[in-house]
């Protein structure tokens, strides 16, 4: 038996076998769960692609966090098909161009703004769609990079990370009552087509490695998956607002 036999897990942000999601999913899927991925824009397509490589293949439904009407429309359909959804995982973000490297001071607003819509406010909006499927309790799990620092080069995005810790204990505080609990993995960096975005990505990569007392591999996406499962499993009942780190050990090490 697997720990999550009997559950349905909503799984966003697979782009390729590398994803960190597409770790989840794979190892959900090896837990006993029922997935189903979501995609967006000109990505969708690739997430279909890519949902081929997992067994059973998983249904892929269009997400696109910043269009209100996406996101109704997936409320119903989530709704009239499954009914019921046991957890979601988050692996949603993006920043334009001016936010990532460059100066930190030369990025617009209009830039900005998009950053943290999508990268932190959109895990309230995932809350939206899968809280009133979750009468019996849950669990929402957010894919996270350490925003306790000031990352070179990560710039605006490390500051939507900032906000989408925060929004991630406002979450947990509010829907505690309801028996549904809200964590964030933060992870070490996986090279993944995300990651390759970063300016200055390999630099933080050969660091990570060095640093990090249990080592670390930026190609291997289990270790964080395997977490994520953990917290989407009801092994972690009693755990909420709480950002767990799969980095190797990195984040408790000085120079």
């Amino acid at each position: 038996m697997g720990i999550l036999d009997g559950k349905r897990i909503l799984v966003t942000g697979v782009l390729t076998d590398a994803s960190i999601a597409f770790g989840v999913a794979k190892t959900a899927q090896q837990e006993g769960a029922e997935v189903i991925l979501t995609g967006a824009g000109r990505g969708l397509s690739l997430t279909k692609r890519t949902a081929r490589k997992l067994d059973p293949e998983p249904a892929v439904l269009e997400l696109d966090v910043t269009d209100p009407q996406q996101v109704k429309d997936l409320s119903k359909t989530l709704a009239d098909t499954y009914g019921t959804i046991d957890g979601a995982v988050h692996a949603i973000g993006f920043a334009p161009a001016s936010c990532l490297g460059g100066e930190f001071m030369d990025a617009p607003w209009e830039d900005v703004s998009v950053a943290v819509e999508i990268s932190a406010y959109s895990l309230k909006t995932l809350a939206e769609i899968v809280v009133p499927l979750m009468p019996n309790g849950g669990s929402i799990v957010g894919m996270d990079f350490d925003a306790t620092v000031a990352w070179p080069a990560y710039n605006w995005m490390g500051v939507a990370k900032a906000a989408f810790e925060s929004t991630s204990r406002y979450l947990a505080k509010n829907l505690g009552p309801q028996g549904i609990r809200v964590n964030l993995v933060s992870a070490g960096p996986i090279r993944s087509i995300a990651a390759k975005s970063i300016p200055g990505f390999s630099e933080l990569e050969d660091a990570w490695s060095d640093r990090a007392p249990l080592g670390w591999d930026q190609n291997n996406t289990e270790p964080v998956a395997r977490t994520t499962v953990a917290m989407l499993s009801d092994f972690f009942t009693a755990t909420t607002g709480e950002i767990v780190h799969v980095d190797g050990g990195f984040h408790a090490t000085g120079f």
